[in-house]
């Protein structure tokens, strides 16, 4: 026998499944990664965030998927000319996630585009105002500039830019082959600077070893002025207390002391003296004994 329902079961069935339907599209469930834009005959009426949510059918429905991911573009080359006036291309990268998803649905048709664009221009912007030298020392501040600049202006569409990097600056190959010897030439100056500030130090080096040794010859000289002085000075003092006694015995004590020099030479085969050598020789004797007494009875300073 064929199941057959009446007409009250049959709208009961009815009514069952629509109310399956109805709750199945009410409930909406959001993964962790994604965020749901809800209209209401449509216009925008929420956000739906991570979770479980109802939503009333028909009158309310989910209009967007917006994924809250962070994402990166696509590495673009850029072309700049900096402020030397070189010629130079850029390759960047930028990653961003979006932070308010009715904003990047309702501000902006494009999102990815629109950061790219957005780059371009304040990549050049930046550069432009730098030398070549600057943007290849100074990368950590480029990135720094240009994250601040499109963090402002992609603040409209929900977008929050996360971080910038410039990947390769490159050149094209004259102006490689110029910059080749601008270095090269920059190498040789300061070597040749290096070698000059060598040569200035050893000259300097050498000149205070002069200045050292002229300073100790003088110091030497003035010691020996000074012991030559005070011999002098001694026997002005003995001549001076003694008188002729003393000056006789100096020119005495000369000549024996010549005449001893001369006998111990060994080309001397015969040594003839003069009469007034032999003269002086006994002449000493009462030059001592003279010079022994001083004068007024004073005690000489050749007294042994």
């Amino acid at each position: 026998m064929p199941f057959t329902l009446s007409g009250g079961e049959f709208v009961l069935v009815a009514l069952a499944i629509f109310f399956l339907g109805f709750a199945a599209a009410a409930i909406k469930i959001v993964p962790q990664s994604e965020e749901y834009i809800v209209e209401q005959f449509g216009k925008y009426v929420g956000t739906l965030k991570a979770g479980l949510h109802f939503v009333l059918p028909i009158v309310n429905h989910v209009a967007h998927k917006v994924s809250v991911l962070e994402r990166q573009l696509e590495p673009q080359q850029i072309s700049v000319i900096t402020k030397d006036n070189v010629e130079i291309s850029l390759t960047t990268a930028v990653f961003f996630r979006i932070i308010d998803a009715s904003k990047s649905v309702y501000r902006i048709s494009n999102v990815d585009q629109a950061v790219k664009t957005t780059v371009t221009s304040i990549v050049r912007s930046t550069c432009g105002q730098l030398e070549f030298d600057e943007i290849q020392s100074r990368r950590d501040h480029i990135n720094d500039q240009i994250k601040t600049s499109l963090s402002e202006a992609c603040g409209v569409w929900g977008i929050e830019i996360t971080r910038t990097e410039v990947l390769d600056v490159s050149v094209d190959s004259a102006t490689r082959t110029a910059m080749q010897q601008q270095l090269n030439a920059e190498r040789e100056r300061r070597a040749a600077v290096t070698k000059a500030e060598g040569d200035r130090q050893a000259q300097q080096l050498k000149a205070d070893g002069e200045l050292y040794t002229a300073q100790k010859q003088a110091e030497a000289r003035r010691v020996l002025a000074d012991a030559e002085a005070y011999a002098t000075r001694t026997v002005g003092d003995s001549i001076r207390d003694n008188g002729q006694a003393a000056i006789d015995f100096e020119i005495r004590k000369k000549q024996i002391e010549g005449l001893t020099e001369l006998g111990r030479s060994a080309n001397t085969k015969l040594l003839v003296l003069p009469t007034d050598v032999t003269q002086t020789l006994g002449t000493v004797a009462a030059v001592v004994e003279a010079l022994k007494d001083g004068p007024a009875g004073k005690a000489s300073p050749w007294k042994s």
